[in-house]
């Protein structure tokens, strides 16, 4: 027997309308919200801010790097978020901070986010697309290679509290 939980999940699922916009400065709380029920799925993933102090000013800090980032909002919740940086290399660009609430996933959401990172890339000439993800996100390695990113012999640590370990991956745009 299905429960009622599962069925309103189910339902939320199937019926919501989900709007991708440009992050304001405003969405710094959902975000870091968004990332520490991610990390909480992991174990040994920590959400330590100074980690990530782009996300305490999120517009102003894309801005800054000379890129974008963009989020997913249902009604007036933010349940995803993606990024997008030059990396110094000319004609390549770095996709950052994938993430999708767990309520919001199996609907095409990371699918949608990363096709609006590319977008942008291709809008800014930029010929391939890079991205570096943490070898205990499993189910994300499959969203990247699914829609076409291959993942390299590369990996690095980046000696963080929740010792991460990364995977590099790129796809190529044209």
């Amino acid at each position: 027997m299905i429960s009622f939980s599962s069925l309103l999940v189910l339902f939320l699922r199937c019926s919501m309308q989900i709007d991708i916009r440009p992050a304001e400065n405003s969405d710094s709380a959902a975000l870091l919200h968004i990332l520490q029920v991610v990390f909480a799925e992991y174990p040994g993933c920590v959400l330590d801010i100074e980690e990530v102090p782009e996300l305490l000013q999120p517009a102003t800090a894309f801005a800054e790097m000379g890129g974008s980032l963009w989020v997913a909002q249902h009604q007036d919740q933010v349940v995803g978020c993606v990024g997008l940086v030059p990396d110094g290399i000319p004609g390549r660009m770095e996709l950052k901070k994938l993430y999708t609430l767990p309520a919001v996933r199996g609907r095409g959401l990371g699918r949608r986010l990363i096709e609006q990172a590319e977008f942008a890339a291709r809008q800014q000439q930029a010929d391939s697309l890079h991205l570096w993800t943490d070898t205990r996100f499993t189910t994300a390695h499959r969203v990247y290679e699914r829609l076409g990113y291959v993942r390299l012999p590369e990996i690095r640590e980046l000696h963080d509290r929740s010792n991460s370990v990364e995977y590099h991956y790129e796809k190529h745009l044209h």
